[in-house]
């Protein structure tokens, strides 16, 4: 009876499998890069300017963490070069529902991310800016920053000590946390024992892998490039749960109604602009942004952004995280 369940469940998500199966393969072939205007230099190699990165980083806690650099409309090296190059790279998702993805019907990206990464441009450069939006997978944030393909991640990328020793981040522009999310007709409970021998899928290079390394409950981890491929794997029923933030997991079950988010938030999320730590003037510009950005409570860009694209799955949000410095 059991197995008879299982394959009429699979021959009810065939469908949606395929659609999201085709999302994944298309970013697949899309990762290179995605231009609007046409192809970019990479960035000029800036000078070593970290020193205050270095030691935010040194003396970084759980609790100081999402902790950044004061903002700034000053230019510098960094903002200066984007300038002279005409055009802001930003490394980005294409694959995650709400927050970067490709629109099938017109073949843009849209979301929450790509709003944000826009205002960015938007500052810099000024009105219609020219935007180089790069896909890269979970685990290539940090390298494509460290080895300049990009200016800026904008990429649901959560700020935490160890990312800091590696890369420079903004204030918080989204609080998350990570949970587990599983078929509705699951035993699974949450981030418990009922875990044990089960296998998680979590995308390589994310805090889920993180905390999953720490404790497992038991289960077997199965990694991935992107955390739709988690999805997929589910719907295949190559996966039993998966492991990641509570935005990403709450857009996956909106784009698949037979899962759904499971237990409580474990883990504090808080998501950053990444930059190369030796951009602290680019730092401070992004910063800068993000207090614009809050600005104006109900009305303000960032409200008008979850209105648009986060509030239908999580609701009750009425404001942006409130910014943390260190300086």
């Amino acid at each position: 009876m059991r197995a008879r369940g299982l394959r009429n469940l699979r021959a009810a998500l065939a469908p949606v499998a395929a659609g999201v199966c085709v999302m994944a393969a298309t970013a697949a072939v899309l990762v290179p890069v995605l231009s609007r205007g046409g192809p970019a230099p990479h960035p000029p190699p800036y000078g070593t300017h970290g020193a205050r990165a270095d030691a935010a980083a040194a003396d970084c806690t759980p609790a100081n963490a999402a902790a950044s650099l004061r903002p700034s409309s000053e230019a510098g090296r960094a903002v200066d070069g984007i300038k002279a190059r005409g055009r802001l790279i930003v490394g980005v998702d294409q694959n995650t529902y709400r927050w970067g993805y490709r629109n099938p019907a017109t073949g843009d990206l849209e979301g929450f991310d790509i709003d944000l990464a826009r205002a960015i441009a938007e500052d810099i450069l000024g009105p219609n800016p020219k935007i180089t939006f790069r896909a890269i997978p979970t685990s290539q944030r940090i390298p494509a920053l460290q080895k300049r393909t990009v200016d800026l991640v904008v990429r649901t990328m959560t700020i935490n000590c160890a990312r800091k020793r590696q890369v420079a981040f903004s204030t918080a522009y989204f609080q998350g946390g990570q949970q587990v999310l599983a078929p509705k007709y699951s035993a699974i409970t949450g981030f418990d024992d009922s875990l044990k021998g089960k296998r998680v899928c979590t995308a390589a290079g994310s805090t889920g892998e993180s905390r999953l390394a720490e404790d497992r409950h038991g289960a077997r981890v199965v990694t991935v490039p992107n955390q739709l491929d988690c999805l997929v794997r589910l719907q295949l029923g190559e996966a039993d749960a998966v492991v990641t933030d509570n935005a990403l997991a709450a857009a996956q079950a909106a784009q698949d109604p037979t899962v759904q988010l499971k237990g409580k938030p474990f883990t504090d999320e808080p998501y950053g602009v990444a930059v190369n730590r030796d951009d602290t003037d680019l730092v401070r510009r992004v910063n800068q942004v993000l207090e614009d950005y809050r600005r104006g409570g109900g009305e303000s860009r960032w409200m008008a952004a979850y209105r648009k694209w986060l509030q239908a799955d999580l609701p009750g949000i009425s404001k942006a995280p409130e910014p943390q410095y260190s300086d």
